[in-house]
């Protein structure tokens, strides 16, 4: 491993900052540490409240991210105080936990790590603690004491499984005394820590000790044939993907209708190394042999569903092979909860994280699209891990008691209580026609911020290109996709859909809002504009409809589809007549669906906003003068028009729809479907009757 210090970078950096630098650069090693993992502290000269000089301790917060972590993520202690508790014999995390916190230098710093009492107890300056590939590979297999031995002689202690805490804190230090010539501790099942005179000194030593674990595991797997070799050699990629794109909402349906019954999203992934897990002869009972670390454990479970089928091909055998297997991984899950389970304590969600399916590649489920990348991530880690490990002997981890103890640990279900609760379309899946301007980008807006996931489609894709980027910069990387589509193309229609089920694993809610207008007096418009007018008004919604229906009913649970018309379906115009009578078509092709679809759950309603002038890409310039023209006013004067002529007297504007759309997109409306919602102010004409 390459160690990417720099004079040049650290030059004028002192205490915190240098800790901070360190951190970086640990965070943006994937193989270190990942999502949250790993920690790293520095002790320092400080002065307390009364000015007195004293030796406090930063340590990173809990669950920060190291790549990304500033100065304000690292509390700080006061030494003395937290190497009091050295001579205690045993505490509790809870009382370890409320001894810490009043233990901060500053009662507004966030919490401290769990593993602040390990960082103090060693004496020296600089402690750093990662997870690594490498090391782990050492640790999760059947001859650890004697490989680690063998890779580092007495350049580090090592220290028997513990979970975190107070007494697993003061062995790492007790063993670091005894051997007084360690460089570092290697924790078995957990992972490295190393300590010197400085953040850097800590780091490179790291370094070097990962260095060395390295070349021996390439020396070890020389000539062995890793996972014991393909029993199963995939399809290519095209297939591959078009039958992992066949399976996605059934699978998220199964998940659904479950005993948590709670949608999630599904990210699909097919990398080589995936491949050749999931096809490998020793695939299955190194899935069951679990999860490497407790902290991978809390993202993927303690073990991933593995799927083998004869014909992954065979779209009808792998998806009974899905079902019947999420049904038994939750009824095996369940088991073990109750096996080990004390009291009262409840069980948490009994889905696989990771499911895997022989020939095919890799799904992972999350609340969010963040979640289930992490679960993915942290699993083609798992996979490195269990390679290095069998090119030494066999790969080992947790005991089933051992990984009860890391899911139901008290600290992670508290970390669990912290979480926001979850908001309106948390979990649920949208695509959005014509998001780029007006109506569909209040719509998309409005839906980040209650938690969906976006598909934006639009013929102009630099519209929504910018609008998902700005959507994923505010809430999330991968939260929203953007997607070119023309609604009046079958072909494009089908690919856009395909895209959401490629993205998240399938839909729940349509809001099908493109569309143009054209004007013209009935006996002077052209036949082209007539038919343009219902092959995006009409048709639009036709193919947009259809595929979702199919998807929403491949999954089972459910879905909404709104419809964004027109208060002219009700009150037409004179010289609208070629828009008048297409958006007539899509209100009554919404009340067919209505009816067809309810045994399904699925239910559709529609939106009839008027005169939404802001950011309209429908408002063009020439439709302006048109329609000023029409009414014998100035074009100055159309928006007041339209203003004054409905009984609240008051503009309709995009978010003002995106309002109605949520309600009926959302549960509010959940036994709600065939229905017309007015958004125009109140136009006694287009009452709906």
């Amino acid at each position: 491993m390459e160690n990417h210090w720099s004079e040049e970078d650290t030059n004028g950096l002192v205490g915190l900052d240098l800790l901070v630098y360190q951190a970086n650069l640990i965070g943006a090693e994937a193989s270190l540490v990942l999502w949250g993992g790993g920690n790293t502290s520095l002790k320092v000269l400080s002065s307390d409240i009364r000015g007195r000089e004293t030796k406090a301790m930063f340590i990173k917060g809990s669950g920060v991210n190291m790549e990304l972590v500033q100065p304000r993520d690292f509390p700080a202690v006061y030494l003395e105080d937290v190497l009091h508790l050295f001579e205690r014999t045993e505490m509790s995390d809870d009382a370890m936990v409320d001894y810490l916190a009043r233990c901060l230098t500053d009662p507004s710093f966030p919490r401290p790590s769990i593993e602040t009492l390990l960082h103090a107890f060693l004496p020296h300056a600089g402690v750093l603690h990662t997870h690594a590939d490498t090391i782990l590979s050492l640790t999760n297999n059947g001859r650890a004491l004697e490989v680690i031995k063998e890779v580092f002689g007495n350049a580090v202690a090592t220290v028997p499984y513990r979970r975190p805490g107070f007494l697993l804190s003061k062995e790492v230090a007790l063993a670091a005394l005894k051997n007084s010539s360690a460089k570092g501790a290697v924790l078995l099942n957990h992972g490295l820590v190393t300590w010197g005179s400085s953040a850097q000194s800590a780091y490179d030593i790291h370094i070097d000790l990962i260095t060395q674990a390295e070349d021996f595991l390439q020396q070890q797997a020389i000539g062995k044939k890793i996972f014991g070799g393909l029993k199963q050699v995939p399809p290519e990629l095209g297939v591959r993907r078009s039958v992992a794109r066949a399976l996605a909402p059934a699978l998220r349906g199964f998940f659904a209708s479950g005993s948590a019954r709670k949608r999630l999203i599904l990210r699909f992934d097919d990398g080589q190394d995936i491949l050749d897990f999931v096809g490998s002869r020793r695939a299955g009972e190194l899935v069951e042999a679990g999860a490497a670390t407790p902290d991978h454990l809390l993202n993927t479970k303690r073990n991933a569903l593995l799927v083998e089928v004869p014909n992954p091909l065979d779209i009808d055998q792998v998806r009974t092979a899905l079902q019947e297997g999420i049904l038994r991984y939750e009824q095996s899950y369940a088991r073990w909860f109750r096996q080990h389970a004390e009291g009262e304590m409840e069980m948490l969600d009994p889905y696989p994280r990771v499911i895997l399916v022989s020939g095919l590649g890799m799904w992972t489920t999350g609340y969010d699209i963040r979640a289930a990348t992490i679960t993915a991530d942290i699993f083609h880690h798992t996979i490195a891990i269990m390679k290095g490990a069998l090119g030494v002997d066999n790969y080992v981890s947790l005991s089933l008691k051992e990984a009860y103890e890391a899911e139901y640990w008290p600290l992670e279900l508290y970390k669990l209580s912290l979480l926001s609760p979850e908001r309106e379309l948390s979990r649920r899946v949208a695509l959005i026609t014509g998001a780029a301007r007006g109506i569909g980008l209040s719509v998309a807006r409005r839906f980040a911020s209650e938690g969906a996931h976006l598909v934006l489609t639009d013929v102009d894709i630099q519209g929504v290109e910018a609008l998902a980027a700005q959507l994923n910069e505010e809430y999330g990387a991968g939260r929203c996709i953007a997607v070119c589509h023309d609604v009046s193309s079958e072909e494009s229609t089908e690919a856009a859909f395909s895209a959401a089920v490629d993205a998240y694993g399938g839909l729940d809610i349509l809001v099908s809002n493109a569309g143009i207008a054209l004007t013209g007096a009935l006996d002077q418009l052209e036949l082209a504009d007539w038919e343009r007018s219902f092959k995006v008004n009409a048709t639009g919604h036709f193919l947009a409809a259809r595929q979702a229906v199919r998807l929403m009913r491949e999954q089972g649970c459910g879905g909404s589809i709104v419809f964004v018309a027109t208060k002219n379906v009700l009150a037409p115009g004179k010289e609208f007549g070629a828009y008048s009578a297409a958006k007539s078509a899509e209100v009554q092709l919404a009340r067919v669906l209505a009816m067809e679809n309810g045994a399904h759950g699925i239910r559709c309603n529609i939106i009839n906003p008027d005169a939404v002038f802001q950011n309209s890409g429908l408002w063009s310039h020439q439709l302006r003068q048109e329609r000023a023209q029409a009414h014998g006013i100035q074009e100055s004067q159309l928006e007041e028009f339209y203003q004054r002529r409905n009984l609240l007297q008051v503009k309709v504007t995009p978010s003002d729809v995106a309002s109605a759309v949520l309600f009926f997109a959302s549960d509010r409306s959940a036994k709600t479907t065939g229905c017309i919602l007015t958004v125009d102010g109140g136009v006694p004409e287009a009452f709906p009757r």
